[in-house]
């Protein structure tokens, strides 16, 4: 089962930085595995308030990147270059 993360657009008093998207973007990245709110929370190298936290993981959802599941967040997004070295070793039909 798949949930969305969704926030109303006046209760968000601060919106992400690049930088803030980025470093989530990199650690949900490195993870390899489902990861909780609260363990992404913990691997975070800064502390990033809940609600803007969770309009980052919309839009990473919204984006395709992620998938928002009931054990947790994980990374689904390939990268192109990963993709054109999967299309190299596969068989061509």
């Amino acid at each position: 089962m798949v949930q969305t993360i969704q926030v109303k657009k006046e209760e968000i008093k601060h919106s992400p930085t690049l930088n803030t998207v980025l470093m989530v973007e990199e650690i949900l990245k490195e993870a390899n595995e489902v990861i909780t709110i609260a363990e992404l929370k913990r691997r975070l190298p800064k502390k990033v308030m809940h609600q803007t936290l969770l309009q980052i993981l919309d839009y990473l959802q919204l984006s395709g990147k992620i998938i928002i599941g009931t054990k947790g967040i994980l990374w689904i997004y390939t990268e192109r270059k990963e993709l054109e070295t999967l299309m190299n070793k596969g068989t061509e039909l």
